[in-house]
């Protein structure tokens, strides 16, 4: 099927004035000089209570569906041992670079080059070697959803992902996200609804998305106990939430009006269900299914929910331009390995190949700076900054994301470490916590 008629409008980025990368340590030093009057901010700077405090703030539906893991949480509570079993090697009397504190940017991503179809050429620096992983449903946690979010990631300069499973189009994403970085994230329909694929693509690039990023773990929904315990399944529900893209998709919207004789606002029960059963088909795609994104996205390609060596050489010989070391932080599968014990195997086995970006139990500035020591381009951060959302829309968004910063540029900065490129913050600065003993 050709590409949509031209019935969404580009969302076209505003023109503003060229961004200065943001401070991290700047804001410590706001927050200190404002408690000289005595004014305390409005959120703790704390990264381990700010799940608590969200899950207070939502409904039981809502926590449940952040909070909860596959099965008895057993991956998920690896993901978050596995970054205590290394500990990083402060080094003293290093003599300062630069401006005197940490480098954050990053420089060299395959994923960045080229920027939108038909842009520049080249790699694409980011200040920050972090982004906003793809979450779904982000209306049940605030109602400003996912418009908050992608403002609050442009101002901090953080890449944001969208989540094909938004609760908002894919064209007022990109609105709020302004001239941000944004990419996109695919839950792939199957091979007999490609045209639904393609319009979805089609309507990614349009509005400025400039890599894909394709989860493989999530084709049918995992084993979740806490929703289960609620009932709780946001795609079923006959609203909005979780399934805008789809709502708001011509291609989708035309077969539908086909096939039931009547528009999705109609019957949304129906239309909700056949578009939870596009791009949740039940059933994986292959590896030779890989060429038709290739054919129809005209950009970076990145393969979320690699977890083993052999996967990631798979991923390679596809030609595709990065991974996403990731378990999708315990929500799918129970049982699993972490996803940071595997990292440093597939780093040695593609690491010079493609892009690898990980994601999975990231808390705080330290998690960040041993994932990087260990191979990793860039970090996802997940929950973190959905629970900054549910507790204070886009300034909890951008509080939660500037703390981590602020924390990562310390963590360095106070181990001696010059800045988070690999040449500086790699394996020589960490220790497996377990061989000092």
């Amino acid at each position: 099927m050709a590409p949509p008629p031209e019935q969404h409008e580009a969302a076209t980025r505003p023109k503003m004035e060229k961004h200065q990368d943001p401070n991290p340590i700047e804001y410590e030093n706001s927050v200190y000089q404002k408690g000289l009057q005595y004014q305390r901010p409005p959120f703790t700077f704390k990264p381990l209570e700010w799940e608590a405090l969200a899950a207070a703030r939502m409904s039981a539906e809502s926590a449940g569906y952040v909070t909860g893991n596959a099965g008895t949480g057993e991956t998920a509570r690896k993901n978050r041992e596995a970054f205590g079993r290394w500990s990083i090697v402060p080094r003293r009397l290093v003599k300062a670079s630069g401006e005197g504190f940490p480098d954050l940017s990053v420089t060299g991503l395959r994923t960045c080059a080229g920027g939108v179809a038909g842009g520049e050429k080249g790699d694409k620096r980011l200040p920050f070697p972090i982004a906003c992983a793809p979450v779904g449903v982000q209306r049940i946690f605030n109602p400003e959803g996912e418009e908050a979010a992608a403002a609050a990631a442009a101002k901090c300069r953080v890449p944001y992902i969208m989540s094909t499973a938004s609760s908002t189009s894919i064209e007022d994403v990109a609105k709020a996200n302004g001239d941000g970085e944004r990419w996109f994230q695919l839950y792939w329909p199957p091979n007999e609804r490609q045209d639904t694929t393609k319009s979805i693509l089609y309507r990614a690039q349009k509005a400025g998305f400039s890599a894909l990023f394709v989860t493989l773990d999530t084709y049918i929904l995992g084993w979740r106990p806490s929703d289960m315990d609620n009932g709780y399944n946001p795609f079923l529900r006959s609203d909005q939430i979780g399934v805008a893209i789809g709502m708001t998709d011509p291609v989708f919207r035309a077969s539908f009006k086909e096939k039931h004789g009547c528009e999705v606002e109609d019957d949304m029960g129906a239309a909700v269900a056949e578009w939870t059963r596009t791009v949740f088909p039940g059933m994986s795609h292959t590896w030779e299914d890989i060429k038709f994104l290739q054919e129809h996205w005209k950009g970076p390609i990145v393969l979320k929910g690699i977890q083993t060596v052999e996967d990631a050489q798979h991923a390679v010989e596809a030609g595709v331009q990065g991974i996403v070391v990731s378990n999708h932080g315990g929500r799918q599968t129970d049982g699993g390995n972490s996803s940071l014990g595997v990292l440093p195997r597939i780093v040695d086995a593609v690491g010079d190949q493609l892009d690898i970006f990980f994601d999975s139990g990231i808390r705080c500035g330290a998690d960040i700076a041993k994932a990087l020591a260990l191979g990793a381009k860039c970090c996802l951060i997940g929950r973190p900054y959905v629970y900054g959302l549910a507790l204070g829309g886009e300034e909890g968004v951008a509080h939660v994301l500037k703390s981590m910063l602020g924390d990562l540029e310390l963590t360095l900065h106070l181990a001696g470490i010059p800045s988070s490129s690999p040449k500086d913050l790699n394996r020589s600065v960490l220790v497996k916590e377990s061989d000092l003993f």
